[in-house]
C-alpha cells in the first residue's frame, strides 16, 4: 500500500468516526424511534397503537397563518368524510374534500370477474372549479366542503366569507341514471376575476370486461358541439384536443359498455379534452376535461347540469336525449344507417319474444339471408354461365395465345356479347350484400345486450370464447384460440371450395379465396363470439341456399340458352346496361386500332 492510499483511508476513518459522534441521536429521538417501532410491530400483529379518529384518513399538512386568512381559508384543511346516495340504478359515494362524486357504482351489472361495476373511484379522480381570485387560481377540488344530506340530495358548501360561498347540489331521483348537479356561486361575482370559470374533471376509468385491449379500443372521450353530430378523440394513442369549433353541448368519458357524461343546461363556451392509454392492471384509460363556463360579474351565478352514469345500451342512451346514443359505434357510412334503421329494429323486435340471444342471432341471420336470396340466386346463375362458357373461352385462348392479351380480351368480349353474359354478374350481387356483412362487424362488438349472455359453450357473446388458452402469445393469434372463430374459418374455407366449383375459378383467384379466411382467423380470434357465430351461421345458410338453387337449375338448359343467343339477330337481343357499355368499349377499341393503322 503506497503512502497516498494509506493517507486517504486514514482520513476516511476520521470522517466516519466524527459522523457517529456528532450526529448520533439524542435520548429523546431514541425514545421516539423506539415508540414508532413498537407501534409498527403492534400494527403488523393486527393490534392498534393509540387509535386515530375514525374519520381521519391522512395526516394534515402544516398550514401557515397567511393561507388561513386567504381565499376560502377556513376550507383548506379539514377531515375527509363521505356520504352516499343511491337508487335502483346507481350508488354514488361523495367526498366533502372537493365536494365531488368520489365513486360511481352502476347497480345490476358485474364485471367479467363478477365484481360490481365501478366506473371510477379514489383520490386520483378530480372534479371541481378553477377560480381566479386575487390573481391566484383556487381549485375547489382541494377545498373541504360542509355536507348536508337530505332525502335524495346532498348539498356541499365552501364559505369564502359569511355571505359568500360556493354550493354544489346533487339530486338523484328514483329509477334514474341521471344525477342533477347545480353550482351556486353566491356573492362571488365581484370576487372572481377574468369573467371566466374553468370546470375540470379527471377520471381513471377501470377495467370492466374480459379483454382490456378490446375495451381500450372501444373507449374514448366523446363530445358534441351545438347543432353538430357527436365526435370523439382517437382510441389508439394519447391525445389532447382543443374544442374551439363552437359551444359544447356535452362531453362523455366513454368505455366499451358504460359511460360517464356531463350535460350542462347552457352549453360550455369552449374547452379541451385529453386521453391517455394506461398500462397499469385494472385500468383502461385516463380522461381529462377542462370546460370554460360563461361568467357575469354583475350578478351571482348559478349553473344547472346533469350527469349520466350508466350503460351504453342504445335505447337507454337515446332516452337521455341530446343524441347520446350516437356514442354507440354503428360503423361508417352507409353501415351505420344499415345498423341503426334495419338491423337494430329487427333485433329489438326479436328480443321482445324473450328468446336466448343465440337463437335471436340465428333468426336474424335467416331473415337477412331470405331478404338477400334474390341477389344470391342471380349471383349463382351468373357464375354458372361463366362456368359453362369456360370450355369456349379455353378454345379462344388456345387459338389467340397468351402473347396478345389485348386481342384475347377483345375475343372474350365478343363471346360475352354473342351469348348475352355479363362477366361481372356474379360479383355485383355479392358486392350489394357486402355492406350488410360489414355492418355486423360493428354491430355485435358494440351491442350491450350481448354482454354477459351465454349460448352453448360461449359464456359471454360480447367477448371471445377462449376454448384453448396457450399461456403465451402467438403472433397473429394471441394467447388463446376461439372455438367459434375456428368453426367460422373452417366454414369459410368450405364455402370458398364450393364457390370455386360453381364459378370455375382458376389460377391465382382460386387460391386467394383460401388465404383470406386464414388471415381473418387471426383478426377475428379476439372479437366477440357473437360476431363469429353470425359469420358461421351466414356461411351455413349460404351452403343451404346454393344447394337448393343447384337442385332447381339445369346447366344443360343454361347452355342451350347461351347457344340460342348466338343465333339471334342483334336487333332481337335485349341489351343490358353492361352490353351497351360493352358495345361502346368495342367501338372505341376499333376506332383506336383504325387510327393507329392510318398513321
Amino acid at each position: 500500500m503506497d503512502r497516498n492510499t494509506f493517507t486517504g483511508l486514514f482520513l476516511i476513518m476520521i470522517v466516519l468516526a466524527g459522523s457517529f459522534y456528532f450526529f448520533k441521536p439524542t435520548e429523546a429521538e431514541m425514545k421516539s424511534i423506539q415508540e414508532r417501532n413498537t407501534a409498527d410491530s403492534i400494527k403488523k400483529a393486527g393490534g392498534s397503537a393509540t387509535p386515530a379518529p375514525a374519520a381521519t384518513i391522512a395526516a394534515l399538512p402544516a398550514l401557515d397563518s397567511a393561507a388561513l386568512q386567504g381565499p376560502f381559508g377556513g376550507n383548506i384543511s379539514g377531515t375527509v368524510q363521505t356520504s352516499v346516495l343511491e337508487n335502483e340504478n346507481l350508488k354514488l359515494t361523495f367526498s366533502n374534500k372537493g365536494g365531488k362524486i368520489l365513486s360511481v357504482q352502476v347497480k345490476g351489472h358485474d364485471t367479467y370477474n363478477g365484481k360490481p361495476v365501478i366506473l371510477f373511484e379514489g383520490d386520483q379522480n378530480k372534479f371541481g372549479l378553477n377560480l381566479n381570485i386575487g390573481g391566484k387560481i383556487v381549485s375547489t377540488n382541494d377545498l373541504y366542503f360542509t355536507a348536508t344530506q337530505n332525502a335524495g340530495s346532498i348539498n356541499m358548501r365552501a364559505n369564502y366569507s359569511a355571505d359568500k360561498y360556493i354550493e354544489y347540489v346533487y339530486n338523484l331521483q328514483p329509477n334514474s341514471s341521471q344525477v342533477g348537479f347545480n353550482i351556486n356561486l353566491n356573492g362571488l361575482n365581484q370576487v372572481i376575476q377574468n369573467n371566466t370559470i374553468s370546470l375540470n374533471w379527471e377520471a381513471t376509468l377501470l377495467e370492466q370486461e374480459k379483454s382490456a385491449k378490446k375495451e381500450q379500443e372501444h373507449a374514448a372521450p366523446y363530445y358534441k358541439y351545438v347543432d353538430k353530430n357527436p365526435d370523439h378523440l382517437g382510441v389508439a394513442k394519447d391525445v389532447k384536443e382543443d374544442l374551439k369549433e363552437g359551444k359544447i353541448q356535452w362531453f362523455s368519458f366513454k368505455q366499451q359498455f358504460f359511460s360517464a357524461a356531463l350535460i350542462p343546461k347552457d352549453a360550455f363556451e369552449k374547452g379541451d379534452l385529453e386521453v391517455k392509454v394506461l398500462t397499469a392492471p385494472g385500468q383502461i384509460k385516463w380522461y381529462a376535461a377542462n370546460m370554460i363556463m360563461p361568467f357575469n360579474q354583475l350578478a351571482s351565478q348559478s349553473y344547472s347540469m346533469n350527469f349520466y352514469f350508466g350503460t351504453n345500451k342504445f335505447d337507454t342512451l337515446k332516452a337521455q336525449g341530446h343524441e347520446l346514443e350516437k356514442q354507440v359505434d354503428m360503423g361508417y357510412w352507409p353501415l351505420k344507417y344499415i345498423n341503426r334503421f334495419i338491423v337494430l329494429p329487427v333485433f329489438k323486435f326479436l328480443e321482445g319474444f324473450g328468446w336466448n340471444y343465440g337463437l335471436i342471432i340465428l333468426i336474424l341471420t335467416i331473415l337477412l339471408k331470405v331478404a338477400m336470396s334474390p341477389l344470391t340466386y342471380k349471383s349463382y346463375i351468373s357464375m354458372a354461365k361463366m362456368r359453362i362458357l369456360k370450355p369456349e373461352m379455353d378454345e379462344i385462348k388456345a387459338k389467340v395465345g397468351e402473347d396478345n392479351p389485348t386481342l384475347l380480351q377483345q375475343e372474350y368480349l365478343k363471346l360475352y356479347k354473342q351469348v348475352g353474359v355479363n362477366p361481372l354478374g356474379g360479383c355485383l350481387p355479392m358486392l350489394l350484400q357486402l355492406p350488410f356483412v360489414m355492418a355486423f362487424f360493428f354491430f355485435f362488438p358494440n351491442l350491450f345486450e350481448l354482454r354477459g349472455e351465454s349460448f352453448l359453450w360461449m359464456k359471454d357473446l360480447s367477448t371471445y370464447d377462449d376454448f384453448i388458452k396457450f399461456g403465451f402469445n402467438i403472433p397473429l393469434i394471441g394467447d388463446h384460440l376461439s372455438l367459434m372463430c375456428v368453426l367460422m374459418t373452417i366454414s369459410t374455407l368450405i364455402y370458398t371450395y364450393f364457390n370455386n366449383q360453381i364459378s370455375g375459378a382458376t389460377g391465382q383467384m382460386k387460391y386467394i379465396g383460401y388465404i383470406m379466411p386464414i388471415i381473418f382467423l387471426g383478426v377475428l380470434n379476439s372479437y366477440p363470439s357473437g360476431l363469429n357465430y353470425y359469420y358461421f351461421l351466414a356461411n351455413m345458410l349460404t351452403f343451404a341456399q346454393q344447394f337448393l338453387i343447384k337442385s332447381m337449375v339445369d346447366d344443360k338448359k343454361i347452355h342451350q340458352t347461351l347457344q340460342d343467343n348466338k343465333t339471334k339477330p342483334a336487333e332481337q337481343k335485349k341489351k343490358s346496361k353492361f352490353q351497351t357499355r360493352l358495345d361502346d368499349y368495342m367501338r372505341q377499341q376499333q376506332q383506336a386500332a383504325q387510327q393507329k393503322k392510318n398513321k
